[in-house]
């Protein structure tokens, strides 16, 4: 692997993903995540390594938002004791 490019394979390999949720992330049908931008070169896709990182980092932060609001509900503060 390496290159500025990335196949639909690739893609898949980095992500530890089938194929096809990759096709559906560049489509836009998977929940959750941002469309993953693509290069269409008839009915092949790729994707540029730096659109990839991108990507990633994007859907990273939006579920670093996700996190940070867990201690909020923490199952600890709903049992209304003090376990030590």
């Amino acid at each position: 692997m390496g290159g500025d490019i990335l196949t639909v394979a690739e893609v898949a390999s980095e992500l530890r993903c089938s194929k096809a949720l990759v096709y559906k992330a560049i489509r836009g049908k998977v929940a959750g995540v941002s469309r993953l931008p693509a290069i269409s070169m008839g009915r092949r896709k790729l994707v540029r390594r730096s659109t990839l990182d991108l990507w990633k980092k994007a859907n990273e932060r939006q579920d670093l938002g996700a996190i940070i609001d867990l201690p909020e509900i923490s199952a600890v503060g709903r049992m209304g004791g003090n376990h030590a």
